[in-house]
């Protein structure tokens, strides 16, 4: 076991050009050097430090002297097992608190490294080094799941404050207790067995059915350690692909699912917890690419989700940020997936669409203090990770090109790792768009990979336009053209309230899934289509009355006006297909800057163009006026 310090001297080495000597623990010789890190911009000897700066990397002081005080949010050193990107943006927020991090990674020039308060080199699963490295620190948590549980239950029996507990980072290390220990509290799960030979996988198989989910009991992410057997005669070679029974293995039935969630769940240390919107997550060869946030699934599957997830963290012990990921099967049920104990890459858009980050959120939560509000203050939001796409220096210029992309697009935010080698599917940065809604993020992100004109992409419609009859399109199109004018993306369809009932019951209801804002619904005669749609859904609803010759158009203006108190429906006048297109512009502007900048401009030049014609009118008169301007 060797360990290195990288930081400013202690006053007891400041003078020593050679490394100081650390107690030897066991058999093992355990060795430390503290250095300054060298000047940026001079080659001159850096600065020394603060004493206050140094004061949390010496020994306690001797009886009867006290440190210096630690002025911020706690004077408490936060250490964290392991110095990735994670460790990193957690080093970020404490920054911004007050709050000193010290790491420790066997990586010298570890994202972390660059913005921690300390950086101790050696690895975050050998039991000297992370019991020589909790000396240092106020309280003990983690970054990555793959650290030695076992020192830190010793240390939790010696004082050591662990957050999460060890308990429950033993639980998470392997993946099928996990299942076990969420199966003994009722949490929804895939079926699962443990495999221990050929035998009994093959019994697996025909228990579950084909394909049949392999996975590793232990070090499996980002789709490492998972393989899929679509028949019987892959078994054999996917078991060899994992490593063989003697690694641990288990499977899962195949979960056949509509979308993958993931909830993040904050719980601090007096049990009290927090959920973050339900966001969606989309892969890339079984690693996380994009995840939009809140997602776009009905409320009652956001309701069930945030409920799965907090029973599951409820279920384990200590303090943090956990993620918990989720399959929404295709006949709405949500299974867990699995569970991380710490912050995570589904969490990485809160730093922009949030009140809280889930890094923040995490120091709040170890520390005892109160947690933040976990609500989305961006309408919408869509993280993009920036992955390896070549080996090398080519696979650099590739990520680089794309960040100068996004610096040109409104509301995105570049997020780079500094990770020192490139590889193909590395997580090197990412990206996060917040904006004011989820069409408008994910057009922006169509920008940023340059897919907005190829094809690549269909645009969502953002509003309805609905008729219950060809007959009225020729009223219709005016609320059609208003809508191509302000480039607002819209579907135009038939839906009969009477002769095709089934299909208006099925549009309304899934409206809002579909991602629609705001229908236009044109009726005559019994002009029963707008409030029937609006009694189905909590989209807006505008009814448009189309004349009709028996009546001109009153019955089914009187019919939609008339709605009973709870169905709503905003009606503008007969025929008035236009006013209908402007209100719905003017709904969808009120939630996007970018609309709403537009529609001020269209009012002002209605008001320019009223008072040109008011100028040449007393200019010319109103003789030359009716003739050059007014149709006889």
């Amino acid at each position: 076991m060797h360990a290195r310090l990288l930081s400013a001297p202690s006053r007891a080495s400041a003078a020593a050009t050679s490394s100081s000597s650390l107690p030897s623990a066991g058999d093992h010789p355990c060795r430390a050097s503290w250095k300054p890190r060298p000047s940026r911009t001079s080659t001159s000897p850096p600065r020394p430090l603060s004493l206050r700066a140094r004061a949390s990397m010496e020994p306690a002081p001797p009886e009867g002297q006290s440190d210096p005080p630690v002025h911020g949010v706690s004077n408490r050193v936060v250490g964290v097992l392991g110095g990735g990107q994670l460790g990193k943006m957690l080093c970020q927020a404490a920054s911004q608190m007050g709050i000193k991090v010290a790491i420790l990674d066997p990586l010298e020039n570890c994202p972390a490294s660059s913005v921690c308060h300390e950086h101790v080199i050696g690895s975050f699963d050998d039991g000297d080094t992370v019991r020589e490295f909790a000396k240092r620190c106020g309280v003990l948590t983690v970054e990555i799941e793959h650290v030695d549980a076992v020192t830190l239950e010793k240390l939790e029996k010696q004082g050591v404050v662990c957050e999460p507990k060890a308990s429950t980072i033993m639980i998470i290390q392997d993946k099928y207790r996990q299942k076990e220990h969420f199966s003994k509290f009722g949490i929804p799960l895939p079926d699962f067995v443990q495999v221990d030979n050929l035998s009994s996988i093959e019994k697996a198989g025909e228990m579950f059915g084909y394909p049949l989910m392999v996975k590793s009991k232990r070090l499996a992410y980002d789709g490492r350690g998972n393989a899929v057997a679509h028949n019987k005669r892959e078994l054999s070679s996917v078991v060899s692909s994992l490593g063989g029974f003697e690694h641990g293995l288990y499977v899962e039935r195949w979960t056949p699912f509509a979308k993958e969630l993931s909830v993040i769940v904050a719980r601090s240390r007096d049990g009290s917890t927090v959920c973050y919107p339900v966001v969606q997550t989309i892969h890339k060869d079984n690693i996380c690419h994009v995840v939009e946030a809140p997602a776009e699934i009905p409320e009652k599957m956001k309701t069930l989700a945030t409920g799965v997830a907090e029973k599951a963290v409820k279920s384990l012990e200590g303090a943090g940020v956990f993620a918990v990921e989720l399959f929404l099967t295709n006949d709405n049920q949500v299974l867990l997936n699995e569970v991380a104990p710490r912050p995570h890459n589904s969490g990485h858009q809160t730093i922009e669409a949030c009140y809280t980050s889930q890094y923040e959120q995490h120091l709040r939560a170890i520390l005892g203090f109160p947690l933040g509000d976990p609500s989305m203050k961006a309408p919408a939001a869509v993280m993009y990770n920036i992955l390896g796409e070549d080996e090398g220096e080519s696979g650099f210029v590739l990520a680089h090109q794309m960040i100068g992309r996004a610096l040109n697009i409104p509301g995105a935010s570049v997020h780079w790792y500094a990770k020192p080698e490139m590889r193909k599917q590395r997580k090197m940065g990412h990206i996060t768009i917040v904006g004011p809604s989820m069409f408008s993020v994910k057009a922006r992100l169509d920008k940023l990979l340059q897919r907005d004109n190829d094809g690549l992409t269909k645009v969502r419609p953002r509003a309805a336009i609905i008729m219950g009859s060809d007959s009225d399109l020729p009223v219709m199109k005016d609320a059609k053209e208003v809508l191509e004018k302000f480039n607002i993306p819209f579907e135009l369809t038939i839906v009969s309230a009477h002769r095709t009932p089934q299909r208006m019951y099925e549009y309304a209801l899934s409206a809002k899934e579909r991602g629609l804002e705001v229908i236009i619904a044109g009726a005559g005669g019994a002009a029963h289509l707008p409030g029937m749609v609006a009694s189905l859904t909590t989209v807006p609803v505008i009814g448009v009355p189309i004349w009709t010759k028996s009546l001109q158009g009153m019955d089914s203006l009187l019919s939609i006006v008339q709605m009973p108190k709870g169905i709503p429906v905003a009606t503008v006048a007969i025929g008035n297909a236009e006013n209908a297109g402007l209100l719905a512009v003017r709904m969808l502007a009120s939630r996007d800057p970018d609309l709403s900048d537009r529609m001020n401009k269209y009012q002002q030049n209605l008001e320019d163009s009223v008072l040109e014609k008011a100028r040449l009118l007393e200019e010319l008169g109103p003789d030359d006026y009716l003739k050059q301007y007014m149709k006889p």
